[in-house]
Formats: structure tokens, C-alpha cells, sequence
């Protein structure tokens, strides 16, 4: 772990069972997509830095998407990623949030300050799964999608009833 991170901080999210250590970053291990937590200390502040890698549209699926398709798609998640404070119980204030699309991958990025690091470390983790189940939620039908949402689309699906729950 990096000097730099705060001895709380890495106390924090190596107790918490959502996170695995690697370097300077704590992975989530309790999502499907790529998902870390950064910290620093900044004006005597704790900054957390939550990062998710998605797969694009285009990249998540074996067909064909046409360029309005994978445009609105981006514009429409991007509007709903925004939203992630309401997620919490906490009344978080977000310092930074972008999605930027690089190469086959959507990188969402929130940043936000908090004092206590265990509470911190379960907004994190809320941040991630947001991402995850808004991503779900705003699959496009009609397309024969790959690992790992497929396997996202199949775990939503209810057996029974032949169908998402959304």
C-alpha cells in the first residue's frame, strides 16, 4: 500500500469484505465489471476516487450496433450514472464525475470526500453496484449480448417468470 494512503483508510477497506488490497487501489470484488477505490489525503480531507470499467455497447454485444444506437445509449447512461448520490443513505456530495469511453470500455469515475473510512468504503461499494444495475437496467433489447453481461441479463432474470424484474 502506498505511503500515502491513510493507515485508517487501509484499515478500513482491507476489514471490509467487498475489497481486496493491490497497491495503491482496492479492488471490488463484488461486482462484475472492473471496479476500484483510490484514496488520498487533500487539505487534511479523505478524497475517494471510485473507478468502473464497463464494457461499451458495442463491445458488450455479438451484433451489429448501429452509431445513434450506441450514441443514445451512452448519452442515456451517462445521465443516470449522475444520479448515484441518491443511492445512498448518506448525504454525499460529488466532487468529480465523468464516463469517457476508451476503446472497447466505458470508465466512470466519481469522486467525493468523506471522514469516516469504514462509511466510506460502503459508499464506495454502493457507487459500483450502481453502475452495475443501471447498466442492466439500460440494456437495449434486442441484441445477443457477451460475458460478462449476459451473465448479468441471466442473473436479473427471474426462471419462473421468463423475464427481467425491471
Amino acid at each position: 500500500m502506498s505511503a500515502d494512503i491513510p493507515e485508517a483508510v487501509v484499515g478500513a477497506f482491507q476489514a471490509h469484505d467487498a475489497y481486496e488490497s493491490s497497491r495503491e487501489r482496492f479492488v471490488l470484488t463484488t461486482v462484475a465489471f472492473d471496479a476500484d477505490v483510490t484514496a488520498q489525503t487533500r487539505d487534511d480531507r479523505l478524497r475517494y476516487t471510485v473507478t468502473v470499467r464497463a464494457p461499451t455497447l458495442a463491445a458488450a454485444t455479438a451484433d451489429e450496433v448501429g452509431d445513434a444506437v450506441l450514441d443514445g445509449w451512452f448519452d442515456t447512461l451517462t445521465r443516470r450514472l449522475e444520479a448515484v448520490p441518491k443511492a445512498t443513505r448518506a448525504d454525499v456530495e460529488l466532487l468529480d464525475f465523468s464516463t469517457e469511453r476508451r476503446d472497447s470500455e466505458v470508465h466512470i469515475t466519481y469522486v467525493f470526500l468523506w471522514g469516516n473510512p469504514d462509511h466510506a468504503a460502503s459508499i464506495a461499494k454502493t457507487f459500483a453496484e450502481y453502475v452495475e444495475g443501471t447498466y442492466v437496467e439500460g440494456i437495449v433489447p434486442g441484441y445477443e449480448y457477451e460475458p460478462p453481461v449476459s451473465d448479468l441479463l441471466a442473473g436479473a432474470s427471474h426462471a419462473d417468470e421468463g423475464g427481467t424484474p425491471l
